[in-house]
C-alpha cells in the first residue's frame, strides 16, 4: 500500500506547539519499556530563568554534570546548576558554561591517566562536541513527565541496545537517514548531550567510565540524547514496527532453528 503522504525532511520537522508528554512516555514505555526514566536538559542565559522552574532543586555540594542527570533520571528529581556547581572545567565546557579555552583544549589532567601524550590528550578534547561558551549561563534537567522544561532543549533516553536499536528503527521509519555518530571515548558525554545541544541532532553515545561510575548509568546502558520534535516520529515508527511484528523484547528465535518459517513471517507477500 503506497503512503498517502511523503514523510517530511528531518530538516523540515518543526518544534509543535505543544507536547502531549503522557502519550510520548506511555508510547516509548509500551514499545520499550523502559527502565529508566526519560528526561529532558534545557540551556538557559540567565541563572535566574533557570531558577524560576517550578520546585526546582539546587546542589548543596559539587559535583559532576553526570551526577546532575542521575539525580533527575534515577531520582526523579528536577535540578538546576551554573558552572560554579561543578567540579571542573571538563563537565562545565561540555554544555557552554566554561570557556573552552588553550588550558581546557590541553586536557593536562588527563595525560597519563586516560591518554599517554600531551598530543593525545589536545588531541581528545578537539574531538569533542560542545557547547560553544558565552551565551549561556546555567542548565537544567528534569523528568520529561514533570513538563517544567516545557520543552527542553533535549530529551535523554537510556536503554539497552536491544531497546536502543528499536528506537533507532522507530525514527528510521519514514523519511529514511542514516545515522552516524562517534565515540570520544572518556568524555562520551560529549557524543551525546554536548553534540545533540550543538547540533540538534539525534546524538547517540556509549557512556563512560565518569557517566557509570558517578552518575549510576548501568553496565548495559546507551545513552540517545535527542531534540523533542523527534519523539512523535519515533512512536508513529514504532507503532508500525510493532504492527508488523518487530516488537521488544525481541525473542530469541533459536541458532541451530530452520529460518525460514521466521523470515516468512516478516518478508512473505501480505
Amino acid at each position: 500500500m503506497a503512503d498517502t503522504a511523503p514523510a517530511k525532511a528531518w530538516e523540515d520537522i518543526t518544534e509543535p506547539e505543544s507536547y502531549d508528554w503522557n502519550a510520548i512516555l506511555d508510547g516509548l514505555n509500551t514499545y520499550l519499556r523502559l527502565r529508566t526514566t526519560p528526561i529532558g536538559m534545557k540551556l538557559f542565559e540567565t541563572v535566574e530563568e533557570m531558577e524560576a522552574i517550578k520546585r526546582i532543586r539546587r546542589p548543596g555540594s559539587i559535583h559532576t554534570t553526570d551526577q546532575i542527570v542521575g539525580q533527575a533520571s534515577r531520582l526523579g528529581w528536577t535540578v538546576g546548576i551554573t558552572v560554579e556547581d561543578l567540579v571542573g572545567a571538563q563537565c562545565g565546557a561540555v554544555i557552554g558554561l566554561h570557556p573552552q579555552d588553550d588550558e581546557w583544549l590541553g586536557g593536562e589532567r588527563m595525560k597519563g591517566v586516560w591518554y599517554e601524550t600531551e598530543t593525545d590528550t589536545a588531541a581528545h578534547q578537539a574531538a569533542m562536541e560542545v557547547v560553544p561558551y558565552g551565551r549561556y549561563k546555567a542548565m537544567a534537567v528534569s523528568p520529561l513527565a514533570a513538563g517544567r522544561l516545557d520543552p527542553p532543549d533535549i530529551a535523554l533516553i537510556y536503554a539497552t541496545p536491544a531497546q536502543m536499536i528499536l528506537f533507532i528503527n522507530g525514527l528510521q521509519w519514514a523519511g529514511y537517514r542514516k545515522l552516524e555518530w562517534g565515540c570520544v571515548g572518556e568524555s562520551s558525554c560529549a557524543d551525546s548531550w554536548g553534540r545533540a545541544l550543538k547540533t540538534r541532532e539525534p546524538s547517540l553515545s556509549i557512556p563512560c567510565f565518569a557517566e557509570r561510575r558517578y552518575g549510576g548509568v548501568m553496565e548495559d546502558e546507551l545513552l540517545m540524547a535527542i531534540p523533542p520534535k523527534f519523539l512523535p516520529k519515533v512512536i508513529e515508527g514504532l507503532g508500525h514496527l510493532s504492527a508488523n511484528g518487530l516488537r521488544y523484547p525481541i525473542p530469541p528465535y533459536g541458532i541451530q532453528s530452520d529460518a525460514r518459517a521466521g523470515l516468512g513471517a516478516s518478508y512473505s507477500d501480505k
